[in-house]
């Protein structure tokens, strides 16, 4: 069984290819540019872009299962109806969509078809914490955030377990399984927990509105993920704080926490600081 993982080298992609090879599945990796990308030893690399479905068809040859991530950067895919088209015709046999919270021309595509697939949504993912703020800590050792609610922020690596094991496994399909993290922690909760991790530190400072406003706009965010981003500070939804019990149920073990997070990342935010004395 070839199992072919679009998005292969994101967070839940790469983890998705990395634990299939654990497991000694024969995995195919996706990605626009082959020789920039690292995976494990005994993984096929294959070219190709979702938005660009004519030059797909090498890439489904043998395959049977397919990891699916509905966008191209930023923006949802529509080439939907191309890529499902083209996995029912390789005799693709189970799919897994990891989905935004917005759907598109994917799941649109795949309810219209006749191939069996399971939905993973996920709250927050934790890698988040990298992302929005590896800089300030370098430079300041703050954290800053517009907002202040829990949040059940969610491992990348669990996200990628329970698409495995719908991969590789039966009775997941028509699933939509909503993936969170064992805990509900504010920011200033993670901030001191990967200060702990870190071995320092780290001071928390909550934005007030305006300022947020501000700082996205001096990004060049559009005024509407602008608006976004401040009704989201203002008011979580309850789905984003609401703990779950996914992952021990799809894996059979618990999901992970973020201070495993914050111990696995410590040195990045570490090596981050180092870069950015070397500027």
């Amino acid at each position: 069984m070839t199992i072919l993982v679009t998005g292969a080298t994101g967070t839940v992609g790469r983890s998705v290819v990395e634990q299939l090879v654990a497991r000694g599945e024969k995995v195919r990796a996706l990605t626009r540019n082959p020789a920039a990308a690292s995976f494990p030893d005994g993984v096929e690399v294959a070219r190709g872009d979702l938005s660009d479905p004519a030059g797909l068809a090498p890439a489904f040859e043998g395959v049977t299962a397919m990891h699916l991530f509905t966008l191209n950067g930023t923006e949802a895919l529509e080439t939907g109806p191309d890529i499902v088209a083209l996995a029912a015709k390789a005799g693709v046999r189970r799919v897994t969509v990891l989905s935004s919270w917005e759907e598109n021309s994917v799941e649109e595509a795949l309810r219209a078809s006749d191939l069996p697939w399971t939905q993973l949504q996920g709250v927050e993912f934790m890698n988040n914490a990298y992302i929005d703020w590896a800089d300030s800590i370098a430079a300041e050792g703050v954290v800053r955030v517009f907002g202040n609610q829990p949040s059940a922020v969610v491992h990348e690596a669990d996200i990628a377990a329970v698409a495995v094991a719908a991969l590789t496994g039966t009775g997941h399909e028509g699933e939509v399984y909503m993936i969170t993290g064992p805990e509900a922690l504010t920011a200033e909760e993670r901030a001191r927990i990967l200060g702990e991790a870190m071995g320092r530190e780290l001071r928390f400072e909550q934005l007030t509105e305006q300022q947020l406003r501000d700082q996205m706009g001096s990004w060049g965010a559009e005024p509407e993920y602008i608006e976004f981003a401040v009704q989201l500070g203002l008011n979580m939804p309850e789905a984003g704080k609401t703990v779950l019990p996914t992952v021990e149920a799809v894996t059979g073990r618990p999901g992970r926490t973020f201070a495993q997070w914050a111990a696995e990342n410590a040195d990045r935010f570490r090596d981050h600081q180092v870069q950015q004395t070397a500027w």
